[in-house]
Parts: structure tokens; C-alpha cells; sequence
């Protein structure tokens, strides 16, 4: 016995070192743990850097003992059977590979059914799709989509009338800025006050508002084209910006009654005749006090009637007789201003001051302003009725000789006026008038003509010259005789103080005296 005692005990000594030695056995994938059996147990075997002994356990009752397959678990995959001393030695092997094959059946974790996914919120089942809208632009090459269907529908005519509910796809032809349309769909989709929508028109600008415009009439937004409309009347445009206005207006007839107050800006609702208006304009600058407020109001005029001028077409002629009545005035109130200089003036006929510096502005003013008439009416052809006004100036003429030289030779820019138009044929005046206006006023110009060289204030004194000349010689030949040898009489006593009509002369000496119509030669 104590052999058979002795030899058990090495026996079961013999066990135990190889249950500390070996390896653990391989298991397969049974518990999920996310890693390798293997891995985890090279990873403990690594930690630790020989075996274990066995831990020290009191035996269990009876009636607590676990049935045959129990595990515990000692790390990621690893599972070993837990230690029987009660059971025989002869069946212990034979009992750790019954367990192990039960433990074989497990199925793998990639077999296992998957946990069932969550069930899906309610609101989701029960979601419909959006309605989108599609805006395409066909010249810009664009498709701006707008996924608020129901707010562009609502403020949008065409759009409510050509899309439903389901929204859709919209053309639209043109070059329509998209920063414009964009700011239009903006507009339909915030229900703005006033001032929000004239505060959003006016960081862009009047251009952008413009194409504001034009796309909200497109669309039929009856509330993008009145806060539009509200903007561009408080505001100034230029030239471009009123065309591409008139346009529109033009185009969207049916918004008439919106543009009413652009409308207003653009047309007259009762047209008045430019040509009344021009003569307005000239009546009050004849009465102006201010000589270079005068001086560029003219220019003005004269920009304004002039043939090539932008701002009147097709309008009818100027009334000559509202310009003539102005004409009227001047002249009377010149004569008036004559007579109060002569009154001044008799001790001295060269001193400024015995005129007196009021009564001489006055007059050098209303002879700049005839002067200007008269050449409105030449440009026009309409002042040959002025050279029977001015031959008739008796009283003028006859105050000539009583007045300061530096007074009266202002009357000879006037003469020098009618001689130059008559010379170069833009007054087709009859002979009778011709003659008259050279009786009047040839000899005054023979007086005044060193003066207006001096101070000829712009008057050309060559085509002044080349202008008496010329008016001369459509006299008949007797008037002209007389006239020339006045000229001679008054040239050879003051020179170049008087006119040179030597060419003029010569060519009525010849008409008269060499080829005359009746002579052989």
C-alpha cells in the first residue's frame, strides 16, 4: 500500500507540473470579446513571465458543485476546465475532452444573429418631399433652385398659375442678372415693411434695383415692382439708367398705373412747345443783371437751338414774332438809355464819367442782347424783317452825333450785325430795305469803325470789312457811287479808322466805267 500510495502521489504530482506547463489549449471564437483567443493569450502569457501556480481553493459541498460544462473566464478567450480532485485520475483526460467537444458545438460570433436596428423616429415615416422650384436662365446658362415653393407661389403670378404644388421647372429667357434674381426671390420669401425693402434696394444701388425690376415684372411680383418703383422715384438717375426705365415701361404696358410716378418724371401730361419755352428763356436773360450768369445762360440757348442739338427733334420753328417783341423792348429801352446819356454828356463827348457808369453797363448790356436775338433769327432765317426795325431806328440815328463816342459806336455793333449777314447772303433782303438800312447807318459806321477796332469785343473786323464791301455792291450801281465816294472822302481823311473798301471799290469802278454792260470791250 504505502507503494501504491507513494506511486499515486507521484502521479498526481506528475499532473500538476504539466498542467502548469503546457500550453492552453485552442479554443474556438466563442465569447465576443473583440480579439483573438491567441492574441490575448500570448498577450497575458507576455505580462507574465512564467507560470502561475494554482490558486488554493476550499472544495465546494456537494450540493454547490457546477454541472460538467461550467466556465470561468480568466481572460479574452481563454476557458479551462475547473479542477475535480473527487473525480478518479484514470477518467480525468477523458473528461477535459468530453468538455472540450461540448465546447466545440459553440457556434462562432459571425454566425450569431445581429442585434435589430432601432426603429426609425415617427416624424420620418411620415415626411413628405419638399417641393422644389427651378428657375433656369437660359442666357446666363443658370438653374437656381428655391426650395420655399409655397411663399414664390403665393407672391408670384406666374408662377402660381403655371406650377402647382409640386413645384416644377421655370424658363426664363433674357439677360437677367442672377445676383438680381436672387434678390427678388429674397424679397418674395420675407415679408418685409418699406423702409426694410428701400434700406435693401439701396445698397445696390439704382442699376441693381433696375434689374430688380425687370425680374419682378417678369414674374408678375406686384410687391418687388412697387417697392422698385418707390425707390427709383427717390432717387436721381443718369442717361443710360432713364433709357433702359423707358424701356421697361414700354414693355409692361399693363403696370401703367405703378410707373405713374416715374411717368411723370419722363413725360409732360400736357406737352408744352419747346420753341415757347426758348422764348421764355431769352426774355430773362435779356433781363438778367448778372453778366456771366448771362454770358453762359446764352451759351445754353444756343446749345439748345442749335441744328445738331440733341434736345430738341422735330419740333416746330421758333415764333419770330415773340422773339421780335422782345427785340421791340430792347430797343425802346435802349433809346431810352440814349437820351439820358445825351442829357449827361454834353460838355463832355470823350469823358466816361460825364456818361456816368450805370447808364453805360446798360447799354453795352441791351446791345449784346439784340446782338444775340438778331443772330438767332439769321440762323433761322428769320431776320430780314430786322432790317427794316433797325433802319427805322430814326431816333437812334439822330442821337449819334449828339452822344459820347464811347456810347454811341456800341449802336455800329449792331449796324456791323446786319452789314456782315447781308454781305454773305443769310439776309435776302429786298433792294429797298438794303438801301434804307445803308442810309441809316453807313455813315455812323464810317465814324465808329477806329472804336470798334479798339475794342471789338469778339466782332471779326475782317468779315466786318469784307462785309460792307460785299452788302455794297448789291445796290444798284448809282446808290453805290454815292455810298463809295463817302467812303472815299472819309478813308482819305482818317485811314485805317475807317473801313477798307478799296476791293469793293475797285470791282464798282470796273462795273461801272470798264465792262460796263453797254460798252464795245
Amino acid at each position: 500500500m504505502p507503494t501504491t500510495t507513494s506511486a499515486s502521489t507521484a502521479a498526481a504530482a506528475q499532473r500538476r507540473r504539466s498542467r502548469r506547463k503546457a500550453p492552453p489549449p485552442r479554443q474556438p471564437w466563442c465569447c465576443s470579446f473583440g480579439l483573438d483567443p491567441s492574441t490575448a493569450a500570448a498577450t497575458a502569457a507576455g505580462r507574465s513571465p512564467g507560470p502561475l501556480p494554482a490558486p488554493l481553493r476550499a472544495k465546494p459541498p456537494p450540493h454547490q458543485l457546477p454541472p460538467p460544462l461550467s466556465r470561468r473566464i480568466r481572460s479574452p478567450g481563454r476557458v479551462s476546465p475547473i479542477d475535480d480532485p473527487t473525480l478518479p485520475s484514470a477518467t480525468g483526460s477523458s473528461s477535459v475532452s468530453a468538455r472540450l467537444s461540448s465546447v466545440t458545438e459553440c457556434p462562432p460570433p459571425a454566425l450569431r444573429a445581429p442585434p435589430p436596428p432601432p426603429p426609425p423616429p415617427a416624424a420620418a415615416a411620415v415626411e413628405k418631399p419638399r417641393a422644389i422650384l427651378k428657375m433656369r436662365l437660359v442666357d446666363k446658362g443658370v438653374i437656381l433652385e428655391v426650395d420655399e415653393l409655397e411663399g414664390v407661389r403665393r407672391e408670384s403670378k406666374v408662377v402660381g398659375k403655371i406650377l402647382g404644388e409640386r413645384g416644377g421647372e421655370l424658363t426664363v429667357e433674357g439677360m437677367v442678372e442672377v445676383d438680381a434674381f436672387r434678390e427678388a426671390v429674397d424679397m418674395m420669401l420675407e415679408d418685409e415693411d418699406e423702409a426694410a425693402a428701400m434700406r435693401r434696394l439701396a445698397r445696390g444701388g439704382v442699376a441693381r434695383a433696375i434689374d430688380v425690376l425687370e425680374v419682378s415684372l417678369s414674374l408678375m411680383f406686384d410687391r418687388g415692382v412697387n417697392n422698385c418703383l418707390r425707390y427709383l422715384d427717390a432717387v436721381p438717375w443718369n442717361e443710360s439708367e432713364e433709357e433702359t426705365i423707358k424701356k421697361l415701361m414700354y414693355q409692361h404696358s399693363s403696370y401703367k398705373a405703378a410707373f405713374r410716378d416715374l411717368l411723370a418724371r419722363l413725360q409732360l401730361e400736357r406737352p408744352a412747345s419747346s420753341a415757347e419755352l426758348v422764348v421764355e428763356l431769352a426774355d430773362s436773360i435779356t433781363k438778367g443783371t448778372n453778366n456771366n450768369a448771362r454770358k453762359e445762360l446764352r451759351n445754353l440757348v444756343n446749345g439748345i437751338l442749335s441744328k445738331s442739338s440733341v434736345y430738341i427733334k422735330g419740333d416746330k420753328e421758333l415764333d419770330s414774332r415773340s422773339i421780335y417783341c422782345i427785340c421791340h423792348s430792347c430797343l425802346n429801352s435802349l433809346v431810352g438809355l440814349f437820351e439820358e446819356s445825351s442829357e449827361l454828356a454834353q460838355a463832355d463827348q470823350t469823358s466816361l464819367s460825364s456818361v456816368g457808369k450805370g447808364p453805360l453797363e446798360r447799354i453795352y448790356k441791351l446791345v449784346e442782347d439784340i446782338n444775340w436775338l438778331l443772330q438767332i433769327l439769321i440762323d433761322r432765317q428769320m431776320g430780314e424783317e430786322f432790317v427794316d426795325l433797325w433802319a427805322d431806328q430814326k431816333t437812334l440815328s439822330s442821337m449819334h452825333e449828339r452822344v459820347s463816342l464811347i456810347v454811341c459806336h456800341e449802336l455800329s455793333r449792331i449796324s456791323a450785325t446786319v452789314f456782315i449777314a447781308m454781305g454773305s447772303g443769310k439776309l435776302h433782303c429786298t433792294g429797298d430795305r438794303r438801301l434804307r438800312v445803308f442810309q441809316a447807318w453807313f455813315r455812323p459806321m464810317l465814324v465808329d469803325f477806329g472804336w470798334l477796332r479798339r475794342y471789338p469785343k469778339g466782332l471779326n473786323m475782317t468779315a466786318l470789312e469784307e462785309g460792307i464791301g460785299q452788302a455794297l455792291l448789291t445796290l444798284t450801281l448809282k446808290q453805290q457811287q454815292a455810298l463809295f465816294l463817302e467812303w472815299f472822302e472819309a478813308f482819305s481823311g482818317k485811314g485805317r479808322e475807317c473801313p477798307d473798301l478799296i476791293r469793293a471799290f475797285q470791282v464798282w469802278w470796273r462795273r461801272s466805267f470798264v465792262r460796263s454792260l453797254g460798252s464795245n470791250s
